[in-house]
């Protein structure tokens, strides 16, 4: 397999995956959804809460809050050396208290670890009127997609590379306009794509020429589109996926080996 860089910026990459098949495509996708640890408030503790809105909900607010962290320090609870009792190694603090008529917003959240906090400070999480009054207290473990979406790294997709198969045509100019996305061209007399990473497969090219275009896909080759809605990195995101597909698929053999 290969891959090429389409482009990267920010919480977004594109990239394209070769020599590939749709099983694996798809293995990759749903490894990068569900099973990279990501960390999230995971607990709430409410001394009072006078807000206009249930415990419950806000507790589901905090716990949607994306934390920018490093990977590399945290372990999972029941995998720490503290057995479970909860660590710096394996749980971060957060502590909240606010009186209203206030906006109250993720930077008003107090860590226990300076490494740990929201992405963004200006999250909402509550608005209190005169005389409302909040404090709580949070844990932030980590935890996998699979077993709630306020783990989820973030959002994957991928599509075939298209590829244009072109008959006789009289009208390639006319053609060549007809595209929405811009993406078709004339080369030496012969209609081309010019970018296939942009084309989205909407047939106008194939209706406008009578079909004498055809727009195809090459099954081996997988344009993914991966935008980090956490505080990991698109990169790490894929390179961790890799890493733990190729766990899966050596403790699949090693079973295979004692049947």
């Amino acid at each position: 397999m290969k891959i090429k860089i389409i482009n990267r910026k920010g919480e977004k990459l594109r990239f394209l995956l070769d020599s590939a098949t749709p099983a694996f495509a798809n293995a990759l996708r749903r490894v990068m959804l569900a099973e990279v640890p990501n960390l999230a408030i995971d607990f709430v503790e409410f001394q009072n809460n006078t807000s206009a809105l249930f415990d419950e909900i806000i507790a589901h607010r905090l716990g949607m809050i994306p934390l920018q962290f490093d990977p590399k320090k945290f372990n999972f609870t029941d995998e720490c050396k503290c057995k479970e009792k909860g660590c710096p190694s394996c749980e971060v603090f957060f502590s909240l208290e606010k009186t209203g008529p206030v906006m109250v917003y993720s930077s008003d959240l107090k860590s226990s670890n300076r490494g740990v906090k929201p992405m963004s400070p200006d999250f909402p999480i509550i608005k209190l009127l005169k005389g409302q009054y909040v404090k709580l207290e949070a844990i932030a473990r980590l935890g996998r997609g699979k077993e709630h979406a306020k783990f989820q790294n973030a959002n994957v997709s991928y599509s075939y590379l298209p590829m244009i198969e072109v008959s006789r045509i009289k009208e390639a100019k006319k053609i060549v306009k007809s595209c929405p996305r811009g993406v078709l061209g004339v080369k030496n007399r012969k209609l081309v794509l010019l970018d296939p990473y942009k084309c989205d497969d909407c047939k106008v090219c194939e209706e406008e020429s009578g079909n004498s275009v055809k727009i195809k896909t090459d099954p081996t080759k997988f344009v993914f589109s991966i935008e980090s809605i956490s505080g990991l990195e698109p990169r790490y995101i894929v390179e961790e996926s890799a890493r733990i597909l190729q766990a899966k698929a050596k403790e699949f053999k090693d079973q295979l080996r004692r049947v």
